[in-house]
């Protein structure tokens, strides 16, 4: 079987058995086996614990892994700086595909009947959150620039407008 050809359909399980050996004979040929990382080096905590997800749970502490945890809590965390998170995009649309998306992951964890704790992050009224946010966005912008913001004794000066003398 060449590398041009498409794959055929596999009939038996000595059909899928030579399929498997024929791609780690080219697999090994080709080096990707070579200097892996732990190689020649034994699993550790193989035999030492009783819970069955040991290795996961020990490559997500040595990869430094985050955010792979129930929605409940995902939610729970993201709900909570929803509003910073928001105050980083500068585009009204921006924020209404966020908060759709956000809405959207609150109402598939509410509907996911698997395990897991039961989700009380409430999704977000869309329009309400805009006018916060726009709200925050002048505050912040007049609290940077507040020599810019004209007073009722200095209309502001209009560049079309030229000096007479």
């Amino acid at each position: 079987m060449t590398e041009e050809q498409p794959p055929r359909r596999i009939g038996s399980i000595q059909d899928r058995n030579a399929i498997v050996e024929s791609a780690l004979d080219k697999a090994i040929r080709r080096g990707d086996f070579e200097n892996l990382p732990g190689l020649g080096k034994p699993l550790t905590g193989l035999h030492n614990s009783e819970d069955p997800d040991w290795w996961i749970k020990q490559k997500m502490e040595r990869e430094e892994l985050s955010g792979v945890a129930p929605a409940a809590f995902q939610l729970r965390k993201e709900n909570a700086v929803l509003e910073d998170t928001l105050d980083a995009f500068s585009k009204e649309a921006d924020v209404r595909d966020y908060l759709a998306s956000f809405n959207a992951r609150v109402r598939e964890a509410v509907m996911d009947l698997r395990e897991g704790p039961p989700v009380f992050t409430p999704p977000r009224k869309v329009d309400e959150e805009i006018i916060a946010w726009r709200q925050r966005r002048e505050a912040r912008h007049e609290t940077q620039n507040p020599h810019r913001a004209p007073t009722a004794e200095q209309p502001p000066r209009r560049w079309w407008r030229r000096r007479r003398s």
